[in-house]
């Protein structure tokens, strides 16, 4: 197994950080640039990243992000946004108009270009000793961040990443076996009922080990409870402020 492998198969999201070590600015502009290496859709580049150092602009982002106080803690918090407003100035020089806007295709195309980016960023971050947590809160109260980033139309907060040096490293989280997410030519769905239940205990004995006997909490219910109920806030948000930002698809 070879270095990138083994970084990619060891992460594990950060949440505490060292308040007073720093994250350099060379090592943010090596972060952002490779995740701006990473594939993206028609070679639109549909991405951007804006970083947040100064305290009292994280303060706020932390509280609007339902009071995630690592955003404070760390030195940098990075957003990453959904961008059309550069294809809209494509259009006005070239005489088009930018009608796919207009589609749910633009937020499909814009979201999944974010997540590689993000993706590339983590592990850029995580090869030079740095934690990461992403932050999809960002999405909870996006009026504050629209107005805090000062973003134009067409460009759209989809998650955070607070970077920082790790004050402890949790364990990791066991994830799904590889039978339940790893198809073979067609998607097994018999089998994902029996898989759960299995990973419904390694969770649960995850979360007792990690909370001395607190907290036994399985995967099920947590995923569950959130797509029932728990999501309400980002519902509120979501859909009137894409439309708000110029997005207008039905």
């Amino acid at each position: 197994m070879n270095e990138t492998i083994e970084l990619l198969k060891n992460h594990r999201s950060v949440r505490e950080f060292q308040p007073k070590e720093d994250v350099s600015e060379g090592q943010v502009e090596t972060i952002i640039s490779a995740a701006m290496a990473a594939p993206n859709w028609i070679n639109g580049q549909q991405v951007s990243v804006i970083e947040v150092r100064d305290p009292e602009k994280k303060s706020t982002l932390a509280s609007a992000a339902g009071n995630q106080r690592w955003i404070d803690e760390a030195p940098v918090f990075l957003v990453f946004c959904l961008d059309f407003y550069r294809a809209k100035l494509a259009a006005e020089k070239n005489g088009n108009q930018l009608q796919i806007v207009d589609d749910i295709e633009a937020v499909i195309v814009g979201s999944t270009d974010v997540g590689i980016s993000l993706g590339s960023a983590v592990i850029a971050a995580e090869s030079m000793g740095l934690g990461t947590v992403p932050i999809g809160g960002i999405r909870r109260n996006l009026q504050t961040i629209i107005e805090v980033l000062d973003l134009p139309e067409y460009v759209f907060p989809v998650s955070g990443l607070v970077i920082g040096h790790p004050r402890t490293l949790p364990d990791q989280k066991p994830r799904l076996s590889l039978q339940a997410t790893h198809h073979k030519e067609q998607y097994q769905a018999n089998i994902q009922r029996e898989l759960i239940d299995e990973y419904d205990q390694n969770i649960s004995l995850y979360m007792s080990e990690r909370t001395n006997g607190q907290d036994a909490s399985n995967w099920s219910s947590k995923v569950a409870h959130f797509y029932d109920k728990g999501f309400e806030q980002y519902a509120k948000n979501s859909s009137p402020k894409l439309k708000q930002q110029g997005f207008k698809y039905k």
